[in-house]
């Protein structure tokens, strides 16, 4: 065990015996001269020895106080390069973020070079999976899950809403069998996404279909996959009509890869949450990369971006 006074102590001590003063040791440390005055008094008091001699206007070092104030003043500069250094950590370094696949890759991963350019020394590890992660278990900094937002222990903050509809390969709407309207769907593919042990009802086929008021469409037929960015891509490659998330062909309609051929949306009671355990967020990096998100989700809201 290190035999150590009160840091306050040394501190008043190390400040003072720097300026031969205590009212700018006062200045420096925004306390008063008197608190400076009986820092230095226990100080002295705990070692046993006199440290400065009191004159009417002035302070001197003693010979003891001379001899150990580069040691003293060694030692704060010491400790404030390690404080420094572990700012810096939490301001840098790998930064693990846990997220569904789907929107891993066609909303989260497009962005992430911007927040690159803003944050150069923060590197972004993105563990995409279904599963729920553990955040200590797994090393997890962060996560975005799809759901209603019920994650007790966490903090929880929403990034966006969930809606579906119809999109297609744009030469889908002029093939032999065009895509006009809702009732054309019955000489089209339908593709399904597959949502497992999801306890929340997601809009599917059956649902936009009935909300159209088209009747003959076969819609419990066509391909399913697990994973909504799969679908995606099979619609894109032309395969049939998909029922797709809003947020996860934003970059697909933009580039022209995927049209929309109908207005019709269904919205769902599910979202995109940002989730991370409670105090997380004061951790430099990870609110980096928080505040990023948020903003990002709300320029998409607002139609910047």
């Amino acid at each position: 065990m290190r035999r150590l006074p009160p840091l306050k102590s040394l501190q008043a001590f190390e400040v003072a015996a720097r300026w031969l003063s205590f009212s700018k040791a006062a200045e420096e440390l925004f306390v008063t001269p008197a608190a400076v005055s009986l820092q230095i008094k226990q100080l002295e008091s705990y070692l046993g020895v006199v440290l400065f001699r009191r004159m009417t206007r002035a302070v001197q070092l003693t010979e003891e106080a001379r001899a150990v104030l580069p040691l003293v003043t060694e030692g704060f500069d010491k400790l404030a390069e390690a404080v420094d250094r572990l700012a810096q950590n939490e301001a840098s370094g790998l930064l693990t973020v846990s997220c569904v696949p789907t929107f891993a890759v066609k909303w989260l991963l497009p962005r992430l070079p911007h927040f690159s350019s803003l944050y150069p020394d923060i590197d972004v590890r993105l563990d995409a999976s279904l599963e729920t992660r553990d955040f200590d278990r797994d090393g997890i900094d962060v996560g975005i899950r799809l759901g209603m937002g019920d994650y007790p222990g966490l903090e929880v903050t929403r990034i966006l809403g969930e809606e579906v509809s119809p999109a297609c390969s744009p030469k889908i709407l002029t093939d032999n069998k065009p895509l006009r309207t809702p009732d054309d769907l019955k000489h089209h593919r339908l593709i399904h996404v597959d949502w497992g042990k999801m306890t929340i009802q997601i809009p599917d086929w059956h649902m936009w279909t009935k909300a159209a008021g088209v009747e003959g469409v076969k819609v419990n037929h066509g391909p399913r996959f697990t994973i909504e960015s799969m679908a995606i891509e099979a619609a894109i490659n032309g395969d049939g009509v998909a029922l797709i998330s809003h947020s996860a062909i934003a970059g697909e309609l933009k580039a022209g890869r995927l049209v929309r051929p109908f207005d019709l949306t269904l919205r769902t009671d599910m979202g995109y949450w940002l989730v991370c355990p409670l105090g997380r967020r004061r951790q430099m990096k990870v609110n980096a990369f928080c505040e990023w998100l948020l903003a990002e989700a709300e320029s998409d809201r607002t139609g910047i971006a």
